[in-house]
């Protein structure tokens, strides 16, 4: 009779299903507001930035993928510093969130204060977006546990994910600097936003995966927690 398939310890599911569902609402997130947009106002407009749809139908899809992300984030007890900079980023997803973006909201609406919290929000969007390059680069390229590091072609991934936020982000903010008339046609804040979220939520949905392989195999006892899931 063949013996009953592993379990991941409970602990090490806990943070398998925290970095799955930090991953999967990150790749939705941009999808889900341009075609519910779409489906809203029954036509493709595509706004200047994944702030903006904050200002329209699908606010409370923004704001609660965001502050989902930002609860999971806070959630995530796996070792320092991963705990100490998920908490950080947790808040600056709830921050990103709950301050909202001027961009995109309707002209002559905004006062001074409405300016300084999109201030508020645009700090926050990209140091959070460091930080999620940081987990790509530095923190998920580390073992899972003591003995099983991952492997080359996993750590190149993590890398890419990384420099890919890091290069994305770095073009958006340069891309400031264009005419506003060719931002408008362009969308350059726009996409390259999408594809730092996607980035970042491709990095944690791997990472997810490399857990559960991880945690399953026969070294350890089924109910012992690998010693970095407890460290």
């Amino acid at each position: 009779m063949n013996p009953e398939p592993r379990k991941p310890p409970q602990d090490a599911v806990t943070v398998r299903h925290l970095r799955l569902g930090i991953g999967s609402v990150g790749i939705a997130l941009p999808v889900v507001l341009v075609v519910g947009h779409l489906v809203a106002t029954r036509r493709l407009t595509l706004l200047d930035s994944l702030s903006g749809y904050y200002h329209t139908e699908l606010r409370d899809v923004f704001v609660g993928a965001l502050c989902a992300i930002g609860v999971f984030l806070i959630a995530y007890r796996y070792r320092w510093p991963d705990d100490a900079l998920g908490t950080v980023a947790g808040v600056l997803a709830v921050a990103v969130a709950l301050f909202p973006t001027t961009v995109g909201a309707a002209a002559g609406t905004t006062s001074q204060s409405d300016r300084w919290v999109g201030v508020v929000h645009q700090v926050a969007a990209a140091s959070l977006f460091v930080l999620l390059a940081v987990f790509c680069l530095a923190l998920f390229t580390r073992p899972d546990r003591v003995g099983a590091p991952p492997s080359p072609s996993a750590v190149r991934f993590y890398r890419a994910c990384g420099g890919v936020i890091l290069v994305a982000i770095l073009l958006a903010l340069a891309s400031t600097q264009l005419p506003a008339d060719v931002r408008h046609a362009l969308k350059p804040v726009l996409w390259c936003e999408t594809v730092a979220v996607f980035a970042f939520g491709a990095a944690w949905v791997a990472k997810s995966d490399a857990l559960l392989r991880a945690a399953g195999d026969g070294s350890k006892d089924p109910g012992e927690a690998p010693r970095d899931l407890v460290a």
